[in-house]
C-alpha cells in the first residue's frame, strides 16, 4: 500500500466543484493506493503514438542547417558558426541528400522540397532557406505572426484537412501559437482587450466542452453570461437544430465550441451545419464563432464551421494529437481576410476606438488598421512586446514538417492508420462492458462517454436504470474504479455533461488496457445491480 490512504466518499464529492483535471490527481492517489496493482490512467488525451517520419526529417534537416551556418565561418574556430546564406543552398542540399539517401528523414525532406516547388508553386530556395534558417533559430520570428513560407503551407494543410476539400474563397490569415491552449488564450484576451466581448455579454457554448471554455468566462475580468447549446447523447451527441434557434439572440455576441466535441467526440452533423449557416446568412452576420478542431483529422470527411461560415468563425487548430506531438506546444489560429471581428471592431463607438488607438499607437501611425488577428499577436506580448513576438522558429519549422507530411501522403495511409487504431480501442472498450456499439461517422473516437444511465439499461432494464440515477452520488463512479480497480477516469460532470458519466480517452493506452477499463465499468454495474436486487427482494418480503 501507497502511504496515501483510501478517500471516503463523502471527502471525494466535495472535490467534484473542481476541474476534473484537478480532481484527476486526487483519483491518480486513489488509484495507486494497492501496490500491487497496475494503475491505468485513461483521463487526459496525451496520445501514445508519435509521427516518426516528419521527426526524422526534422532532425535530418537540423545537421543540414548547421552545416550551412559552419561553412561561412571556416576561418574561426571549431563551435562558431554563421547565418547561413540563400544563395546555392538549392545545390548544396542536393549534395546532402545523396551523401545521407539512407538516412531516415532523408528523401522525405526531398520528397518535401519538391512537393513545394511542383505542388504549391512555391521557390525551393525560399522554402530552404526559411527552414534552414527556422531550425537554426538565428533571428526573430519575422513576420512576427509567422514567418512567411511557413504560413502559406499551414494555410494549405488546415484548408485540407479543416475545410472538408472545400475551396475557401480569399486569404486566410493565420497566427503559429504554442498549442490550442495558448490560442484560446489570446483570442479570449484580445477578444476583450479590443470591447468586442465586455464583462456582462452573453456567449453560447455547445455542451459537453473542453473544461477552459467552461471555466474562463467566469474570471472576474470576463465575467461573461453563458447560454449553452446542449448536445442529446440520445441523438448521437448532436446539437438539436431547435438548440441553435438559441443563436438568433441578438445579445448573444460569440459562439464557442469544439468540433468534433470533448468528450462526446462528434462533429457538429450536415443538418447543424446547415441551420447554423442559414443563421449567420440570415440573422447573424455579427455573430462570432470560434471553432477548435484539435480532432477533426481523426472523423472520416470532417467539415469545419470555418468551411461553411469562414467570415464569422476563429478556426483554433493544434498539431499536438493527431501527430503525438503535445509536448511541442504547436497550433494556430486562422482568420479569414474578411472577418466578423474586424466588422465589429468598426462598428464600436468612435470614444472606445480611441482608447484603443491609444493602446496601439506605438505599433503604428494609423493604429485603426491594425486587422484583430495582428492585434492578437501585439496582446500575447502585451504590446509593447511585440517586437518580440511569434512562436519559436525551430516550432514553426516542425509545424511545417507535419503539415506536409500530411499533404504529400495522397493515400492517406498515416490518417487511416490513427482512425483504425482509436476506432478498435473504442469497440474493445464496450465489448469489454458488455455492449456493442455501431459506428458513427460523425465520431473521432479520440474520447468516449460512459454514460452510466443508459449502459445500465442497456444491460439490466429501465428500472435499474432509474435505481442507480437516483443512488449514485457525484463521483462516486470515479472513486470505486480508481480504488477498487487501479483505472482513473474523469468526469463527465466536469465538461458539462448532465448525466452521470466518466470521460475515457482512447489515445493513450493500449488495446489490452481498455479490455480492463471496459471489465473493470462491467463489474461495478454488476455490483450495483446486486444490491438493487437485494434492495427489490427486501420491499417484496414487506409487501
Amino acid at each position: 500500500m501507497n502511504d496515501v490512504g483510501e478517500m471516503d466518499l463523502e471527502s471525494f464529492s466535495k472535490l467534484m466543484e473542481l476541474s476534473p483535471f484537478e480532481v484527476k490527481g486526487v483519483l491518480i492517489e486513489q488509484a495507486k493506493t494497492d501496490a500491487d496493482r497496475m494503475m491505468l490512467d485513461a483521463g487526459r488525451g496525451n496520445p501514445n503514438w508519435v509521427a516518426t517520419e516528419p521527426r526524422h526529417g526534422f532532425w535530418q534537416l537540423g545537421l543540414f542547417a548547421t552545416d550551412e551556418a559552419q561553412r561561412f565561418l571556416g576561418h574561426i574556430p571549431v563551435g562558431i558558426g554563421a547565418f547561413p546564406q540563400k544563395d546555392g543552398v538549392e545545390a548544396r542540399f542536393e549534395i546532402f541528400v545523396h551523401e545521407n539517401r539512407d538516412v531516415p528523414g532523408v528523401q522525405f525532406l526531398h520528397a518535401a522540397v519538391a512537393y513545394v516547388r511542383d505542388h504549391l508553386g512555391i521557390n525551393a530556395a525560399d522554402f530552404l532557406y526559411e527552414m534552414v534558417c527556422g531550425i537554426i533559430a538565428c533571428n526573430y520570428p519575422v513576420p512576427d505572426r509567422m514567418l512567411v513560407v511557413t504560413e502559406k503551407i499551414v494555410e494549405q494543410y488546415l484548408i485540407r484537412e479543416m475545410a472538408g476539400g472545400k475551396p475557401v474563397i480569399g486569404n486566410v490569415d493565420i497566427f503559429a501559437t504554442e498549442g490550442g491552449t495558448a490560442a484560446m488564450t489570446y483570442i479570449f484576451n484580445s477578444l476583450r482587450l479590443n470591447k468586442l466581448l465586455v464583462p456582462g455579454d452573453k456567449i453560447a457554448l455547445a455542451r459537453p466542452i473542453f473544461t477552459p471554455y467552461l471555466e474562463i468566462p467566469h474570471l472576474k475580468e470576463y465575467d461573461l453570461d453563458i447560454v449553452f447549446l446542449e448536445a442529446d447523447g440520445r441523438e448521437g451527441w448532436q446539437v438539436p437544430e431547435a438548440e441553435f434557434d438559441k443563436l438568433l439572440d441578438p445579445e448573444i455576441k460569440a459562439f464557442f465550441l469544439v468540433n468534433p466535441s470533448n468528450p462526446p467526440a462528434v462533429q457538429v452533423g450536415e443538418a447543424g451545419r446547415e441551420k447554423l449557416e442559414h443563421i449567420i446568412n440570415t440573422k447573424r452576420q455579427d455573430l462570432i464563432v470560434l471553432t477548435d478542431d484539435v480532432y477533426g483529422t481523426f472523423v472520416d470527411d470532417f467539415v469545419s464551421l470555418f468551411a461553411v461560415c469562414p467570415h464569422n468563425t476563429i478556426l483554433v487548430y493544434s498539431y499536438s494529437k493527431y501527430f503525438g506531438a503535445t509536448g511541442w506546444r504547436i497550433g494556430a489560429i486562422a482568420l479569414h481576410e474578411d472577418n466578423v471581428l474586424d466588422r465589429n471592431f468598426h462598428e464600436l463607438p468612435e470614444s472606445e476606438k480611441e482608447k484603443l488607438d491609444e493602446r496601439y499607437s506605438p505599433l503604428t501611425l494609423e493604429p485603426r488598421k491594425i486587422k484583430m488577428i495582428d492585434r492578437m499577436v501585439a496582446d500575447s506580448r502585451t504590446v509593447a512586446l511585440n517586437h518580440t513576438a511569434g512562436l519559436s522558429t525551430p516550432q514553426q519549422v516542425q509545424m511545417v514538417l507535419f503539415s506536409l507530411f500530411e499533404l504529400m501522403d495522397t493515400a492517406n495511409s498515416y490518417k487511416d492508420a490513427m482512425k483504425r487504431l482509436v476506432r478498435e480501442r473504442h469497440a474493445t472498450l464496450y465489448r469489454s462492458v458488455g455492449l456493442q456499439v455501431e459506428p458513427d461517422p460523425d465520431s473521432s473516437d479520440y474520447y468516449t462517454l460512459l454514460s452510466l444511465r443508459p449502459i445500465a439499461e442497456q444491460l439490466y432494464g429501465g428500472d435499474f436504470a432509474g435505481w442507480i440515477h437516483d443512488r449514485i452520488v457525484p463521483g462516486e463512479l470515479l472513486l470505486k474504479i480508481a480504488q477498487e480497480s487501479g483505472v482513473v477516469l474523469m468526469s463527465g460532470g466536469g465538461f458539462g455533461d448532465v448525466h452521470e458519466s466518466a470521460r475515457v480517452s482512447l489515445a493513450n493506452l493500449n488495446e489490452y488496457q481498455y479490455a480492463a477499463i471496459g471489465t473493470a465499468v462491467r463489474r461495478l454495474l454488476d455490483s450495483y445491480y446486486e444490491l438493487f436486487q437485494e434492495e427489490i427482494g427486501k420491499k417484496r418480503k414487506k409487501s
